[in-house]
């Protein structure tokens, strides 16, 4: 293939979160390519696009989002020709995607199958803001400090892979897409002891976000775009 591939993070869901050299990539490509769940609906990473340039065109690509192995692999392969044909055409091709194209992103499952195609496609990524950023800006939250560290863990199977995580008190965790899973995240963190300061996230940057402390949360789901952050054990002294 002659052209670019370009994986692009719009950051959390606002526009002015994009950044400078996100927009200047998206600005200069020949095609932009977003997921969404259908061709007539716009995808939150799309809206993102659109709001910060509304010059700038969005082709639209049908990404399975369900648990269905077979057919998600179906929609990233369907994906991945229609890129290819782009790309072969000489042309660059940008993806957009929320956060960070390089974490928790769709674009490495359609690289994936791109390289199935042609294994020395030219390849490039733009970071982005993470939805977690946003949170602890919003909620002026010191992540971490001094020798502290950071765990980054999904939930979207469930809660069962953030024990370990849990575990090691002096870190702060950040919990991804466990919107579904709320209820038994918070069981799991007042078991641990680290329910105290957790904050939940929901569509940050988008259209009914909101940030509240877990303690004060009374549903027991939320939206698949989540965010926990759960603070270390911290002396006061």
């Amino acid at each position: 293939m002659a052209g670019r591939l370009i994986g692009v993070g719009v950051g959390p869901g606002a526009p002015d979160l994009l950044t400078l050299r996100a927009l200047h990539h998206l600005q200069r490509a020949d095609v932009i390519f977003a997921p969404s769940m259908a061709s007539d609906v716009q995808s939150r990473a799309e809206s993102v696009v659109v709001r910060a340039d509304p010059n700038l065109r969005v082709r639209r690509l049908v990404f399975a989002i369900i648990r269905d192995d077979a057919a998600r692999q179906a929609a990233h392969r369907a994906a991945a020709i229609e890129v290819g044909e782009a790309l072969s055409a000489g042309l660059s091709a940008a993806f957009v995607t929320l956060g960070d194209p390089n974490v928790y992103s769709t674009f490495h499952h359609l690289l994936r199958e791109v390289r199935r195609i042609d294994p020395a496609v030219a390849v490039e990524t733009v970071p982005g803001i993470m939805a977690f950023q946003a949170l602890a800006a919003e909620a002026s939250l010191v992540v971490t400090d001094e020798v502290e560290s950071l765990h980054i863990v999904t939930a979207v199977d469930g809660p069962v892979g953030i024990e370990s995580a849990l575990e090691d008190t002096a870190s702060t965790v950040v919990i991804y897409k466990g919107g579904r899973h709320l209820g038994a995240i918070v069981d799991l963190l007042r078991a641990h002891d680290r329910l105290e300061g957790a904050l939940l996230g929901e569509l940050m940057g988008l259209e009914g976000s909101k940030v509240e402390l877990l303690t004060s949360v009374d549903q027991r789901s939320a939206s698949y775009l989540s965010t926990v952050i759960v603070p270390p054990r911290r002396s006061t002294s």
